[in-house]
C-alpha cells in the first residue's frame, strides 16, 4: 500500500477525506492513483489530523522501504539546484565522529571556521530515521513559533541554514549537506520549547526527548570546556576527554527515559501473589520483593548502600538509575530476565523464593524453639 493510500485510509477513505478538505473526490482519487500526496497539502493534512486526533507524522508521506528512501546524493543535488551557480562550496579541513547516545554524528570543521554536523547524522541522531529531508520535521505546526528564520523553510522548502560542503575525503570533491552545530542546538531548543507549550504527537515527543537530552548533555560539557579554557587546563587534558564526558553525561540523561523493569516481571509477581489488580497499579509490597529477589541477590553490598543512601523509590527516580550503564545496569537487566524465567516455573511466591535461594547457594536454616512443658491444666 502506498503512503497516500495509507493516509487516505486513516481519514476514513476517499469520500470522507474529500469532505473534510472541501475538495472533489476526484482530487483524492488522483492522489490515491499516484501513491503520493502533493507537498502543498501535507501540512494541511497534518493540521487536520491533530484536530480530529488521527495519528500521522511527516514520515508517513514517504515510502518507508530502504530502496525508496531519499538518499543524501539526491538531497545534495536538490540544494545545488536551488543555490547560485557561482556559489563556492567550502572544503572541510578536519573531520571526525561524535558519539551521542547510540548514534554517531559525522562532524566537520570547514575552511571558513564553521563547525557542522552532517545532515545524515542529524537525521539518525535527532529524528531517528535514515534518509529523508529535514524540512518535513521542521515544517510541523508546533515547531513554527520557536524556529529562527534560518531554520524556517523557504517557499521552495529549502532550509537556509543547511549548507553544502566538500568533505575533503579521498583527495577529490565529495559534496554533502550539513547544519552548523549552533543551528543544530537551536533546532533542539525549538523542539524542547514546543514540548512545553504545544500538544505534540507521540512521534514528535520522541524527537523532543532526544533534543532535551542533547541540550542537557552539551550544557554540562560546555561549562566544563569554559572552565578548562579559563584555567588553561584545556592544554593538559586528554584529547578525547570532553567526548568521553559527553558520552557519560548523555547516558545518564537517557537512562531516565528507559524502561528497565519489563512488564513481564510484574505479570509474574501478580500471578504468584494472586494480585487481582492491574500490573500497572501494583501493590507497594512488591517493592520489598524487588529488593529481596533482585537487588539483594544482584549484590548485597550494593543493595545495602541503596537502602542507606539512595532516595526512596518513586515515580521518575528509582534505584536502577544509580547503576552505571556500562556494568551495573547490564548486570541488573540480565538478573531480571533470569528471575522472570525462574518465576514462570513456579506456582507461588514461596516457591520462587526457594528456587532463588537454591540457585544462589543460600543454605536453608531451621530455628528450634524451646517451649515450657505442658501441664495438665494447659491441656
Amino acid at each position: 500500500m502506498s503512503p497516500a493510500a495509507k493516509i487516505i485510509a486513516k481519514f476514513g477513505g476517499q469520500s470522507a477525506l474529500a469532505k473534510l478538505l472541501g475538495k472533489k473526490q476526484s482530487t483524492i482519487q488522483n492522489w490515491y492513483a499516484k501513491g503520493v500526496i502533493p507537498a502543498k497539502w501535507q501540512n494541511e493534512l497534518l493540521r487536520l489530523a491533530r484536530e480530529i486526533n488521527i495519528e500521522i507524522g511527516p514520515e508517513d508521506f514517504f515510502q518507508k522501504s530502504t530502496d525508496a528512501e531519499i538518499g543524501e546524493e539526491e538531497l545534495v543535488e536538490k540544494y545545488a539546484a536551488d543555490s547560485p551557480s557561482n556559489l563556492r562550496v567550502p572544503r572541510a579541513t578536519h573531520g571526525g565522529e561524535l558519539q551521542i547516545g547510540d548514534a554517531t554524528l559525522p562532524c566537520y570543521v570547514l575552511e571558513t571556521g564553521e563547525r557542522v554536523f552532517s545532515l545524515k547524522g542529524i537525521m539518525v541522531g535527532l529524528i531517528g530515521i535514515h534518509g529523508g529531508p529535514l524540512e518535513d520535521y521542521v515544517m510541523v505546526a508546533p515547531l513554527k513559533p520557536h524556529l529562527s528564520a534560518e531554520l524556517t523553510p523557504e517557499e521552495n522548502g529549502r532550509i537556509p541554514a543547511l549548507m553544502r560542503f566538500d568533505t575533503g575525503s579521498g583527495g577529490w570533491a565529495k559534496h554533502a549537506l550539513g547544519l552548523p552545530v549552533e543551528k543544530f542546538m537551536d533546532l533542539c531548543s525549538a523542539y524542547s520549547a514546543a514540548a512545553e507549550h504545544q500538544e505534540l504527537t507521540p512521534r514528535q515527543k520522541q524527537i523532543a526527548v532526544r533534543a532535551n537530552s542533547f541540550l542537557r548533555a552539551c550544557a554540562k560539557v560546555g561549562i566544563i570546556a569554559l572552565v578548562d579554557e579559563a584555567t588553561g587546563y584545556q592544554y593538559e587534558r586528554m584529547e578525547d576527554a570532553l567526548q568521553f564526558k559527553l558520552k557519560l553525561f548523555l547516558e545518564e540523561e537517557m537512562r531516565k527515559w528507559e524502561k528497565t523493569f519489563p512488564d513481564a516481571l510484574w505479570i509474574e509477581f501478580g500471578r504468584l501473589t494472586n494480585w487481582k489488580g492491574s500490573a500497572h497499579q501494583r501493590p507497594k509490597y512488591w517493592g520489598k520483593l524487588v529488593m529481596e529477589l533482585v537487588y539483594d541477590y544482584l549484590d548485597p553490598d550494593v543493595a545495602e548502600w541503596l537502602k542507606s543512601h539512595a532516595p526512596k523509590p518513586r515515580t521518575g527516580q528509582n534505584y536502577h538509575q544509580w547503576l552505571s550503564s556500562q556494568y551495573g545496569l547490564k548486570r541488573l537487566v540480565e538478573h531480571i530476565w533470569m528471575l522472570i524465567g525462574m518465576a514462570k516455573t513456579c506456582q507461588n511466591i514461596t516457591e520462587l523464593r526457594q528456587r532463588m535461594a537454591e540457585q544462589f547457594g543460600r543454605v536453608p536454616t531451621q530455628i528450634t524453639l524451646y517451649l515450657p512443658p505442658t501441664t495438665k491444666t494447659d491441656s
